[in-house]
């Protein structure tokens, strides 16, 4: 098979593995082996580890172009000349989603388009426009050559709407009824122009139409004055009634539905939600001021088959809201109630009725401590099925002696549980850490951000060392009086409850058994992204030692200021795979650490650097000569690196390249003048 480069040749050695177990014995003939079969088992693998796999030879390389073209993967295409040649080499792979950035009225958006109308329109089926400044003639160019749509993204595309004439010309309309005849997804959030007249035109060429986003488009939820025909199209404005009126049309067919930041009143929910034969699954309602618990009522009520409710941001909102959600329903799998400030422990007293439940946000909930899901995962009837568990923000959530929400979490959660987010959680201690490390070994995404007082044994699951306990009993020990004081009654002794202190000894008991059983990070052998910004306590004794994740993609280390460049060389040797890496205002990092350790990150593609005062030309040096496929590159307020520097990287990059360059205040520039 030949000499492989020892970067590739430990990201396909699992493939050996697989080959071994299914009884095939030509490992070391793999290049003989039918491309059809490499690309079977090139399908196991994660899509970084395949396109390092098409790099072996043209066999490999064939084999992981048809598993990468299997993904719903989004290509983002800006509309720059550098793209034209990518959109070209697109075309071998029939990619099907792409999103297209920056598009105008230049020539070089123009020729853009042409090429992906040429190469990759027949077999598109997801188009996002974002944001794009594209004429209605562009637009019409894209839906010709596009006749395959199920999915098509118009946000904020305000120039396309702004004139009002969208489709009004026959031919236009004919050909748009002809492309999105297939089409199931239509966003036309953040639309200001958006009118009833052109919604109901773009949307009748959409008989398949199932989901549809108007996030924070000008709906007037008012009863309009004009005119109390049914069939009025106004051309200024898009009306509630016009809405209702499109959704007892498309009441059979219609399964989401978001109206994030809009003006939604209890009475206008009761008109949607009430739509003969209207079944709705999803319902996104983020940030909408005026929803009341009453609004939130009708609609669990009139809509029980909903699988995913987005109440994010309704300020609103309290208890009553949460609970009628978990009492009605039931078939729930996604809840996202992110910053309800109204929002208490209270709320989630029956969040175990929903057993089906997957993903629950109740990050920025300040008056959550999570108290009453601790007990409704340890409630459920055989495993909670919950994957996904964001907590942010919620200073309430602690883990000490009384109370073990973390730890119970873990233990409840242990067999369901892959992303978990404790950013901000300030209370968190070593101990949550190591129960988190001994129970939820199938984490993938664990976020621990400005949790400050995670210390490096807590990360190495070794024993509080005795300074720490004595420090934390004179703590806990309360105020200290002097000897001429004297007892003066203020303090009398606590009422005697043997049962009581027999229950507290038990209680001890289980949880010094809890406390013995306890696991260093890097037990978590699954993890793909680890986040701990601003853990100020911790330094090289941990971190050089735990971070060793063979699939970490993701990694911000940003605030950590005590790691070193021993930190730096045995996370680049430990975790190949790094994709995302932050270091900003790591002062004690230098040119002889990254000089090391960029030879072992051939993956990166984003490197956050910023206010890393000892790098000098040196370290971009050595970047621009190993990370090939650097997308961003962030060295603001770097005081050792000039613009002169910084053009200089850039004039060495190859020509192909698009690497983003962030460099703020560099050369040491006076902050404080310059703003």
């Amino acid at each position: 098979m030949g000499a492989w480069p020892g970067r590739r040749a430990d990201r396909v050695f699992h493939l050996f593995l697989f080959l071994h177990k299914v009884g095939l014995q030509a490992a070391m003939e793999m290049c003989d082996l039918p491309v059809e079969v490499i690309t079977y088992i090139l399908s196991f693998l994660p899509i970084a580890d395949r396109k390092e796999a098409s790099l072996v030879n043209q066999t490999w390389y064939f084999a992981a172009q048809d598993t990468l073209r299997q993904e719903s993967i989004f290509y983002d295409i800006p509309a720059t000349s550098a793209s034209l040649r990518t959109i070209q080499s697109l075309s071998r792979r029939h990619v099907s989603s792409i999103k297209m950035t920056n598009l105008d009225g230049s020539t070089i958006s123009r020729d853009v388009i042409k090429s992906v109308t040429r190469y990759l329109g027949p077999h598109l089926r997801s188009l996002c426009l974002h944001g794009s400044s594209l004429t209605e003639a562009n637009f019409a160019e894209l839906l010709l050559a596009c006749p395959c749509l199920t999915a098509l993204d118009l946000s904020g595309c305000n120039s396309l709407f702004m004139p009002g004439t969208l489709l009004s010309k026959e031919e236009a309309f004919l050909q748009a009824q002809e492309a999105l005849i297939n089409l199931q997804e239509l966003n036309l959030s953040g639309v200001r122009y958006l009118s009833d007249l052109t919604f109901n035109r773009l949307t009748s060429c959409c008989p398949c139409l199932a989901k549809l986003a108007l996030a924070r488009c000008h709906i007037t939820f008012k009863v309009d004055t004009y005119d109390s025909s049914s069939n009025y199209n106004s051309s200024v404005l898009l009306s509630f009634r016009n809405l209702l009126q499109f959704l007892r049309q498309r009441a059979g067919t219609m399964m989401a539905l978001d109206l994030s930041g809009t003006s939604i009143s209890s009475q206008a929910m009761k008109s949607l939600v009430q739509v003969e034969n209207l079944r709705l699954q999803e319902m996104v309602l983020q940030a909408c001021q005026d929803l009341t618990n009453e609004a939130v009522s009708i609609l669990c009520q009139h809509q029980p088959h909903l699988t995913l409710l987005d109440l994010s941001g309704c300020s609103e909102l309290s208890d009553r809201a949460v609970l009628v959600i978990s009492s009605r329903l039931l078939s729930l799998q996604h809840l996202f109630l992110r910053k309800l400030p109204r929002a208490t422990d209270a709320g989630f007293q029956g969040i175990s009725h929903l057993r089906h439940l997957q993903r629950l946000d109740v990050s920025e909930c300040s008056l959550v401590s999570c108290s009453e899901l601790v007990k409704a995962f340890g409630t459920i009837k055989g495993q909670p099925k919950l994957a996904s568990l964001n907590v942010a923000f919620c200073s309430l959530l602690r883990v000490s002696s009384k109370d073990n929400s973390v730890l119970s979490l873990a233990e409840s959660l242990s067999k369901s549980l892959r992303v978990l987010d404790l950013s901000s959680c300030v209370s968190i201690t070593n101990r949550g850490i190591q129960a988190i490390a001994s129970h939820l070994l199938h984490l993938t995404v664990l976020r621990l951000a400005w949790c400050k007082e995670l210390m490096d044994w807590g990360l190495l699951g070794v024993q509080e060392p005795k300074e720490e306990r004595e420090r934390a009993r004179e703590k806990d020990t309360g105020p200290k009086f002097s000897r001429n004081f004297g007892n003066m009654g203020f303090f009398l002794p606590p009422p005697q409850d043997l049962e009581q202190d027999t229950q507290i000894l038990v209680d001890l008991a289980k949880q010094d058994a809890r406390q013995n059983h306890q696991a260093s990070l890097n037990a978590l052998t699954r993890l793909q992204e680890l986040d701990l910004t601003a853990c100020v306590k911790l330094t090289d004794a941990s971190i050089a030692k735990v971070i060793s994740f063979p699939e970490l993609r993701h990694l911000s280390l940003s605030l950590v200021t005590n790691i070193t460049d021993a930190s730096l060389t045995a996370i680049a040797h430990n975790c190949r795979s790094l994709e995302h890496l932050a270091l900003s205002h790591c002062a004690n990092l230098s040119d002889k650490g990254f000089v090391e350790a960029v030879g072992s990150l051939h993956r990166l593609q984003h490197l956050i650097l910023s206010g890393c005062n000892q790098l000098t030309p040196r370290t971009l040096k050595a970047v621009g000569q190993e990370c090939w496929q650097l997308k961003c590159l962030d060295v603001s307020m770097c005081s050792k690196i000039s613009m002169t520097d910084i053009e200089h990287f850039q004039s060495e990059l190859p020509l192909q390249s698009q690497t983003s360059i962030q460099s703020r205040f560099v050369g040491g520039a006076d902050l404080s003048i310059t703003l």
